[in-house]
């Protein structure tokens, strides 16, 4: 794994030149990041990932050949995909793409029409571990999942501590580790802890999941 200390080493996955290395020029200008390949398909993007062994690709879906859904089941999958982080970056909200992305082992989905700092905050958080969905997305696919099939159950909270709940209230609207943090008064070292309980108790996947189960039982409400 990667030193801590180092910068965040970025792959940039887009079949659009002039978008990778405006991508490019913002992250290398950001203290503590910076870019260690551009990829113009899924294919090379897989291939930079193994080569580079970065800790963040930014993936464009729709590329030629090899799409950014398959090349993210690709980069997940393979050698040391157990840290590269993937988020998904696209022009297109639609369901299909949130759930794929998910199911490929993405750990964020963000809107090109991102601000800048909502993307770098993205590469920051997702490197620590954290998910991260642009708000819009994340309401349709918590009203998605809740209209299907298999949701809008009720999740069973009295495995969790008082504590616990609180910070799956707050993971479920979307807050990060240090935010929670300060909203609580407590260590990011504490909250860290507070979550992977979280994860093993409700046996959740990730914390996609756990904003899921927050949700579910009625923690937060959805907007829809």
């Amino acid at each position: 794994m990667n030193d801590p200390a180092s910068p965040i080493r970025v792959v940039i996955a887009d079949d659009q030149p002039l978008l990778r290395h405006s991508l490019a020029a913002v992250i290398d200008a950001t203290d503590g990041m910076t870019v260690v390949g551009e990829a113009g398909t899924g294919a090379e993007a897989v291939r930079l990932s193994a080569e580079t062994r970065p800790d963040v690709v930014l993936m464009d879906v729709r590329m030629p050949g090899t799409d950014g859904i398959a090349a993210t089941r690709g980069i997940t999958s393979g050698a040391g995909g157990a840290w590269v982080k993937v988020v998904v970056l696209t022009m297109f909200e639609l369901d299909e793409y949130v759930r794929a992305a998910l199911q490929a082992g993405a750990s964020g989905f963000l809107l090109k029409d991102s601000h800048p700092d909502q993307l770098l905050d993205a590469i920051r958080r997702v490197h620590r571990g954290e998910s991260l969905f642009a708000p819009r997305v994340l309401t349709r696919l918590i009203a998605a999942y809740m209209a299907g099939p298999t949701g809008g159950r009720p999740v069973g909270l009295e495995v969790l501590t008082e504590r616990e709940t609180e910070v799956l209230a707050l993971v479920g609207r979307g807050l990060s580790n240090g935010e929670i943090a300060a909203r609580l008064t407590i260590s990011i070292k504490t909250v860290k802890t507070h979550v992977g309980n979280l994860l093993s108790k409700l046996q959740a996947r990730d914390r996609a999941h756990l904003v899921i189960a927050a949700y579910e039982s009625d923690l937060v409400r959805s907007s829809r």
